[in-house]
């Protein structure tokens, strides 16, 4: 049967829309009109977070005068907020390290008061063990005369050794017996070998020990990623050191 012209066109014109009317729905679909947030509630948080980020700028400004105001004005270079903060560094540093040479002249002093006699041997191995025993609170490595002074983590060593590390700054004590002239001299060189930069270094001497005080960063390509990596690696320097002299000996 032969359809008729009209009847044909209509149903070729309907075929023909059906792709059209699938287009149109998609675009519908993805034409979804979003959910927007309320302009006053985004204007408000606007106004919380800039207030938030004046008041931390108030208080860190006046933090940092406070810190430039206790400290003497050749430790600061210049006024902005890096010189301060590098020159408390500084500051603090020293202050540490004039403790540390306080209390050695405090142990001598106690040294020369106490009674020679009979009360000798004990007063002997009690200055041995004490000596700037408030600047390790929990030592890695520790001297064998001390066993249950830390906790039981703590691994027998020739020196007492403590490391803390925040970020890529590592802070360590290091009290040993005092070795030979070049102990200073090779312990920086062994830093460097381990990809360990000394910012600071104090030293404290008290017959028979000495204490080092350092400031290091940990530099690209180091491998010790841990306090107790650091301290491993710098009791093993110290064994070497130690093994050399011997040998020399």
């Amino acid at each position: 049967m032969v359809t008729p012209p009209q009847f044909r066109s209509a149903v070729e014109e309907a075929v023909d829309r059906r792709p059209n009317l699938a287009v149109h729905g998609r675009k519908k679909r993805r034409g979804k009109p979003r959910v927007c947030k309320n302009k006053k509630q985004a204007e408000t948080q606007r106004m919380t977070h800039i207030t938030v980020e004046r008041n931390r700028r108030k208080q860190m400004n006046e933090h940092l005068a406070v810190l430039r105001s206790l400290m003497p004005e050749s430790y600061i270079q210049r006024g902005d907020q890096a010189s301060i903060v590098g020159g408390a560094i500084e500051f603090v540093k020293e202050l540490e390290h004039l403790l540390q040479t306080l209390e050695a002249q405090k142990i001598r002093l106690l040294q020369q008061v106490r009674p020679a006699a009979a009360n000798e041997e004990t007063a002997n191995s009690k200055l041995t063990s004490a000596p700037f025993a408030q600047f390790f609170t929990y030592p890695q490595y520790t001297l064998s005369q001390i066993p249950n002074k830390y906790t039981s983590k703590t691994h027998a060593s020739m020196a007492d050794i403590e490391v803390t590390l925040v970020e890529t700054h590592a802070n360590l004590r290091i009290l040993s017996r005092k070795g030979h002239c070049r102990l200073l001299s090779k312990l920086v060189a062994g830093f460097q070998s381990l990809y360990l930069s000394i910012l600071h270094l104090n030293v404290t001497t008290m017959d028979p020990l000495v204490l080092y005080s350092i400031s290091a960063k940990v530099e690209e390509g180091c491998l010790l990623r841990s306090v107790e990596d650091i301290a491993g690696a710098v009791h093993h320097v110290l064994r070497i050191i130690e093994g050399d002299a011997t040998a020399l000996c």
